[in-house]
Formats: structure tokens, sequence, C-alpha cells
């Protein structure tokens, strides 16, 4: 490609700030070609164009995200079409694709269909208005599969959004406890992450750390902010805050999964836990992962009744209780990472931006009050 032609493609990709219109890229060896495809199109979408395939790997190259549909010749020197739309595919999936070919060549067909996701193959000679339709027809399936794109993608960050308005909401009823639950997530995701576990549980995890002490949304701040040991009336209360946590998520069909590691984050490894009295392995996994960052957190947190502890005497109770009150291995892989743990309280804000999964699809914030909490 000459220099004023990268010039002229530069040109049209900073165009698309100033209108909404398509961008296609037009690939043919024989010039009189290329400018008839480019007449057909004029006006209707920003036009790119290249003389071969490797020519026009470097365009997809510096514009890949801003081209929407691929017209390409099949026979052309240098690098045919198939071998580059199917180079296109493995950059680029999203881009729609039509060859143009002048041989009605059943192999080379059905394998530019399978290899390089091909939307369209048109013969020469074209009719420019089968053409137009085709590219149309195309610029329509690349508009309703970005359009779905985008549209999952701001459910999902709803979706988050509100996990995380609920958890803040929670976490703000008791100032003693404001950004617990942050700190329990964060935790939980740098002890699950040692276990490699894939990305969608590790999502999952992270959502349960945030809504672990759902339940207590609606319990009596008498009780929840109560400056002094509870009474046993209290206490029964309190102990009902897994239970009343999974009666809420179950009912949100996307957490039904969750809803168990919820009502689980207060079992023990030895059975004397709740609500349920279950051990050992009976416990979830992502149960027994929370439960050890929440009872850290608790630790070393101020709270109505006491100072907090130190880290050093929190993560040798955690030694302590492995075997009685803790999954033995997930305490000794806990206590393996005491540094790591101690820099996240420290400087949770930034931790979190690095643990989180959920931060991949939206930029999370802790609140100033919870970072100040944790220090």
């Amino acid at each position: 490609m000459s220099s004023c032609e990268l010039k002229e493609s530069l040109e049209v990709v900073l165009n698309l700030s100033r209108d909404e219109k398509h961008t296609i890229l037009i690939v043919d060896d024989e010039e009189n070609n290329l400018q008839l495809l480019k007449r057909t199109f004029r006006g209707s979408y920003n036009i790119l164009t290249a003389h071969n395939g490797l020519e026009a790997l470097e365009v997809v190259k510096q514009f890949g995200d801003k081209i929407s549909l691929i017209v390409s010749d099949q026979k052309m020197p240098v690098m045919e079409g198939t071998e580059f739309l199917k180079k296109v595919r493995e950059t680029n999936p999203q881009i729609i694709k039509i060859l143009l070919t002048g041989h009605v060549d059943t192999d080379i067909i059905v394998a530019a269909i399978n290899d390089c996701d091909l939307f369209q193959y048109i013969l020469k000679p074209f009719e420019p208005e089968e053409l137009k339709i085709a590219v149309e027809s195309g610029i329509n399936k690349y508009s309703m599969a970005t359009n779905n794109k985008v549209f999952y993608k701001e459910l999902k960050e709803l979706f988050y959004k509100t996990i995380r308005a609920i958890s803040n909401a929670l976490d703000t009823k008791d100032s003693y406890t404001n950004g617990h639950s942050l700190r329990v997530t964060l935790y939980s995701m740098i002890l699950a992450r040692e276990l490699n576990l894939d990305d969608t549980y590790m999502e999952d995890i992270e959502i349960a750390g945030l809504l672990h002490d759902i339940g207590k949304i609606a319990m009596p701040k008498s009780i929840l902010c109560k400056n002094g040991k509870l009474t046993d009336e209290e206490f029964l209360v309190m102990k009902s805050h897994p239970v009343r946590g999974e009666k809420i998520v179950i009912n949100i069909k996307k957490l039904q999964m969750i809803s168990e590691w919820v009502k689980s984050h207060h079992e023990k490894w030895d059975g004397t836990g709740y609500p349920d009295g279950i051990k050992g392995t009976q416990i979830p996994l992502a149960g027994r992962i929370i439960a050890l960052a929440d009872t850290y957190d608790a630790m070393t947190s101020t709270r109505p009744y006491r100072t907090a502890l130190s880290h050093e005497v929190a993560i040798n109770e955690i030694n302590r209780c492995a075997g009685t009150q803790f999954d033995p291995e997930l305490a000794k892989l806990f206590v393996s990472l005491s540094d790591k743990i101690d820099e996240a309280r420290k400087n949770p804000e930034e931790a979190y931006k690095k643990y989180s999964f959920l931060a991949k699809n939206i930029d999370f914030k802790i609140s100033s009050e919870a970072a100040t909490q944790a220090s």
C-alpha cells in the first residue's frame, strides 16, 4: 500500500468519529475492479482498500476494530482471498466476510465457508445490485451481533452494579463493619486463585463473598450493632442470617447455585457450626473458603466489644483452628498466603483491582471508609 493510500485509509477511519457509517474493506488486485467496487459502495459506507491479502492484513491490523465487513477477491498474487480471510477470522472473528470468485470450485467454496467463517460468496461477473444486497445483509448481521454483545455487556454490568449496591447497603448498616463484605471477598479471591479454579467459578465465589451476609439486611440494628455480648435469644436471631441469606439469594435465578454457599459460611469442619451442622467436605468448597476469609476479617476489624487483633495473631488463630473450625488444607494454604493477605488488608482498593474477576467487566470502587476501616 502506498503512503497516499494509507493516508486515505487513515482519514476514512478518523471520519468514523463524525458519522455513523459502517466501514468496509475491499480487496482486489485489479485496479479497475477496485474502482468499480469503490463506486458501488461510495456514499453508503466508509471504504478502505487493499490490492492483495498481505496488504489487506496490514489494514486489518491497524483498523480491524473499525471494519464491519470485507469484500475480497479470491485469485490474487502474494496471498489468495481464502488464506487472507482465514487469517482475519483468527484475529477479528467479528468482521463479516464476502468472497468474490470467478471459478466455481466446490472444494474452495466449502473450505472458505468452513475455514473462513464466510458469510457469502459471489460469482464473477456480478451485478452491482446483487453485491449491494449481500453487503447490506452482512452489515445487518454485524449490527445485530454487535448490538447483542453490547446489550449483554451492559446487562452484566447492571447485574454486578446491583450486587455491589446490595453489598454496600449491607455493610453501611454497621459503621464498625463497613467494607467487611468486600474485604471478605478479596481474601476469598486470593485463596481461591491458588486453587486454579475456572473463571466462571471464580466469578461466582466473588458474588457469594459480596453477598455472604445478605441475610443480615433485615436484622434489627439493636442486635447487629450491640455494644456488648448478645443474649442467647439475640444470638439465635443472629445465627439465622445464613438461612435468611439463602432464601433471598435462591429466588434470584442467576444466583441459585451460590445460595448454598451463602448458607454454609458459618459451618465448621468438625460439624459444630451452623445452621445445619454439616462437616468436612459436606460443606461446599466456596463456603469453606469464605469461612476462612470471614473469620480473618472479623478478627482484624475493630468491633464495638473489642479492638482489632493484629494480622499475626489472626493468622496464628487460623493455623490453630485448622482441622476443627477450618478445612485443614485450605487453612494451611491461607496461612502460606499470609504476606499477600496482609498486603491486601492494608490496601484493599488496589488489591481488589488485582484479584477481582468482576472488575474485568466493570470498574468497581471501594469506598474510602472501607479502605480506612481495613487499615
